[in-house]
């Protein structure tokens, strides 16, 4: 085991809580810009930039597919260095118009035997003000950078659409693309919005706001059926494309599960695969699709975006695999699609429709 490699890094981080490992993580992350020799080396080692994989996607070029999900950088405090952990784009988020604690902790537990993370974070964040004045600062930095928004805990259900307006507002000139997030579930009554007159309204509001491509990211845990018509309102509305998707609250899954909060990593790779495959089979030729949930290998991302993902997130796995893990998924990714004869990532994405 090297003294630098993510193996050792991982056996020390682990000796912590994992939001105390996690704030050091990103500690490091937000210092290594600051270090050009490392960042390069990092670049060098883990960033993979080949043809077969670029794609022009809301009018930017993403260099390689896999990106950093929502939750790791909440306040967009880390955006330039992620890349050197080999991410072709960062979601940062979610962010709610004002600072907000989250949750009483503990609130993320590591589950270890099953490569998975459980989260009952609850939009912790330093709100929309500190986020703003960070990505000011990433202004001649070119990479792929989409927000992930959300509405404050104590915001009244009456008043939850001007969270979202507000959020619009904000970010309208400081993103590649806006996410809504109503399927988290950490933020009590914020999957009820997963219903047709509020994607209808806060689809218009967004639209009238901003010309920022806007994508609706949806929870694992409804049948497909549920899935696709959630998806059809969403695209009707004005939706630029379709997340699918967030944690799982079924904790059949594990018995070491908590009562509280999401499930992601390993555990949630078959039911986001699944309920992927009915948006992916229903959407890939009618809007743009981004698939999350457990992805742990290149065949893994390649079956989604086979199925119609044009691109692939990642975020639990990365905590037990480390940045060799996205080198991995990209060279991979090359080595199928020129198994199969595709000359570029484009060609292949909804090929398991056609």
């Amino acid at each position: 085991m090297s003294l630098f490699s993510y193996e050792t890094v991982k056996s020390l981080l682990f000796k912590l809580d994992p939001e105390t490992a996690h704030s050091i993580a990103g500690l490091g992350l937000r210092a290594l810009p600051l270090c050009p020799p490392a960042w390069n080396c990092m670049i060098d080692r883990y960033f993979v930039d080949d043809p077969v994989l670029h794609q022009r996607l809301f009018g930017r070029t993403f260099r390689n597919p896999v990106g950093l999900a929502a939750g790791f950088d909440k306040n967009g405090d880390y955006v330039k260095g992620t890349p050197a952990l080999g991410f072709g784009f960062t979601e940062i988020g979610t962010v709610t118009p004002r600072p907000q604690p989250g949750n009483p902790r503990p609130r993320l537990f590591r589950l270890v035997e099953e490569r998975s993370v459980q989260n009952a974070m609850g939009f912790n964040n330093k709100g929309a003000y500190h986020m703003v004045k960070r990505l000011k600062r990433l202004r001649f930095f070119d990479y792929p950078v989409g927000i992930n928004i959300g509405k404050n805990k104590t915001t009244p259900e009456r008043e939850t659409l001007n969270d979202y307006e507000t959020l619009f507002k904000t970010f309208r000139d400081y993103s590649d693309y806006i996410v809504i997030n109503i399927s988290s579930p950490n933020t009590p009554g914020l999957r009820d919005l997963q219903n047709e007159a509020f994607i209808r309204e806060v689809f218009r509001i967004g639209t009238g706001l901003t010309d920022k491509p806007i994508l609706l990211k949806i929870a694992p845990d409804m049948s497909a059926e549920q899935a696709l018509e959630l998806c059809r309102v969403a695209v009707e509305a004005g939706a630029a494309g379709i997340i699918a998707t967030n944690t799982t609250v079924d904790y059949s899954l594990t018995p070491n599960a908590q009562k509280f909060g999401g499930i992601s990593g390993t555990l949630l790779t078959e039911k986001s695969r699944e309920l992927f495959a009915a948006i992916g089979k229903e959407f890939h030729d009618k809007t743009l699709l981004i698939s999350v949930g457990g992805i742990d290998s290149a065949e893994e991302a390649y079956r989604r975006i086979r199925m119609g993902a044009s691109l692939v997130q990642v975020y639990s796995l990365l905590i037990y695999e480390g940045p060799k893990l996205i080198r991995d998924i990209n060279r991979g990714l090359i080595r199928l699609l020129k198994a199969d004869g595709f000359s570029n990532i484009s060609e292949a994405v909804g090929a398991e429709w056609r």
